[in-house]
């Protein structure tokens, strides 16, 4: 691994050690509003972090409080359909896990397979599919290569974040995320097939930084923000703006829950 970034962030955030890393997908930006006493440190200033290349995601890595626990937010992330490259997130996990982050919470925007899963509800992903059978982890030597993917979504992280959200008095789903490559949407028969395989949801992010997460032992939670109806469930024209508008109307109620979960977390 690289240390150029490591190093950047050592000088700017002197003895802060996070403990919990946060990658925040399209909707959830909001986030960082949440933040106590951040510092917000541009990935341009880190060999390594993705540029901002979609709209709806920032490029920005925050650091500060939420609750009682430290944080590094990473605002925006590098998606595989950018480059073709399943791994581009493997440093920034590196670095921000090297830092001290032992949690890996996760966000992401995401069309719906389930009639009683409509935009702007949220669901913690409890499984994923990995559609294109890609892996990050390509490359990689050793048997800590070959990790187990039982519960790559910590069942415990889970109870929690359902339990919190209760709290709150919002419903919080729980179902099976698949990876599509993307950037185009899905068609109505890849759709047919996916909810076939028990998918809840769809999106092109989250099961990569998972995998890439789970070989560095990281424990993982997960939670996707209903943008959409998959093709062919609605009427609805599927864009990515579509996608930012839904986003948008949801964000506020999704980011204040998403704080309550991380704050209220159970680390030791």
């Amino acid at each position: 691994m690289s240390t150029a970034a490591l190093e950047v962030l050592v000088a700017r955030v002197a003895e802060f050690v996070p403990r919990v890393a946060v990658v925040l997908g399209s909707g959830w930006g909001g986030l960082t509003a949440h933040i106590k006493d951040p510092i917000r440190i541009p990935y341009a200033d880190l060999q390594g972090f993705p540029s901002a290349g979609v709209a709806g995601h920032g490029g920005d890595l925050w650091f500060g409080h939420i609750g009682s626990h430290a944080v590094a937010v990473m605002s925006g992330r590098k998606h595989s359909y950018e480059t073709g490259a399943v791994d581009s997130m493997k440093l920034p996990l590196q670095v921000l896990h090297r830092m001290g982050c032992g949690v890996l919470v996760q966000t992401n925007a995401a069309g719906s397979l389930r009639a009683d899963l409509p935009p702007q509800s949220l669901m913690a992903i409890r499984d994923h599919i990995n559609l294109p059978q890609r892996s990050p982890l390509v490359g990689e030597t050793g048997s800590e290569r070959f990790v187990s993917m039982v519960d790559a979504y910590d069942p415990s992280l889970l109870a929690h974040a359902l339990s919190r959200a209760a709290e709150r008095g919002t419903s919080l789903h729980t179902g099976v995320y698949v990876w599509a490559f993307g950037p185009q949407f899905e068609t109505p028969a890849e759709i047919r097939m996916m909810a076939l395989l028990g998918a809840d949801a769809v999106g092109m992010s989250t099961v990569p930084e998972t995998i890439l997460a789970r070989h560095m032992g990281m424990r993982v939670l997960a939670l996707s923000l209903i943008t959409n109806m998959g093709a062919g469930l609605s009427q609805e024209r599927l864009s990515h703006a579509h996608t930012l508008s839904q986003a948008a109307e949801a964000s506020q109620n999704a980011s204040a829950v998403l704080a309550h979960i991380i704050g209220t977390l159970e680390l030791d």
